[in-house]
């Protein structure tokens, strides 16, 4: 089936998520290794099968990639080579380009401030980004995109958005979460507070300088032995008042 996908002049929502999930083979939420490997070769075949060309980012991405053993990538990578229908997930970072934009648009639709986005909240946020960039839809199409994204990105299969889940939807030069916690799973003291002077670099309104220790020390009494989890982050970056 995701051959036939790949064959296709422009893919749908579903029909992406049906690729990615395809070539992730081990679920980890990425494409690498013999899996990229994979998507290579049968993207090339696929569209040969077609009788269509290459796209210029198909040919970059296949020339980066291919004798790249160590290669991966995620789904945001993705959705930019094939010919992804409105490339809705391209919205969120065309709209959201910085951690604090981030921060902004998750505390307007995590509505109930239960520290999560849940489908009905997710349907509002696509719902503003497509008015936003102009782009036309209707009910249907709202839908599949709300249900594709939701199964894309909620790694635990538990039907709602926790901050960490939506935030593999930033670059990763942006990504806070990826830029500052280690594979560990947990904060220390040390990166928590390389995060609070990004956060104040990049809008002042958010946090001031000088309080940075003040917030440090209240944020890490929260911690379990030195050790910031993301639940306890998130719980302090979705606070209506920080």
């Amino acid at each position: 089936m995701a051959n036939a996908y790949l064959q296709g002049v422009e893919i749908s929502a579903s029909q992406f998520l049906d690729i990615f999930h395809h070539y992730d083979n081990d679920g980890n939420g990425y494409i690498e290794g013999k899996e990229l490997q994979n998507f290579i070769k049968e993207l090339q075949q696929a569209r040969k099968q077609a009788g269509l060309e290459l796209t210029d980012k198909m040919k970059a991405f296949i020339e980066k990639y291919e004798q790249n053993a160590d290669g991966k990538i995620g789904i945001i990578e993705l959705v930019q080579i094939l010919p992804t229908e409105e490339n809705f997930l391209l919205f969120f970072r065309q709209q959201l380009k910085s951690c604090a934009e981030f921060m902004e648009a998750w505390r307007n639709y995590d509505a109930d401030h239960s520290g999560y986005i849940e489908a009905d909240e997710l349907k509002n946020f696509l719902k503003d980004l497509l008015q936003r960039a102009k782009k036309p839809y209707d009910e249907k199409k709202l839908e599949e995109y709300t249900l594709t994204t939701l199964k894309i990105f909620d790694s635990n299969k538990d039907g709602k958005l926790c901050l960490s889940e939506m935030a593999r939807l930033l670059p990763d030069q942006e990504n806070f979460l990826l830029k500052f916690q280690d594979r560990n799973g947990y904060m220390d003291e040390n990166e928590l507070d390389a995060l609070l002077k990004d956060l104040c670099e990049k809008n002042k309104k958010v946090l001031e300088v000088n309080k940075i220790p003040t917030y440090k020390s209240a944020i890490m009494a929260l911690s379990d032995g030195g050790k910031l989890y993301r639940t306890e982050l998130a719980l302090v970056l979705c606070a209506e008042e920080m």
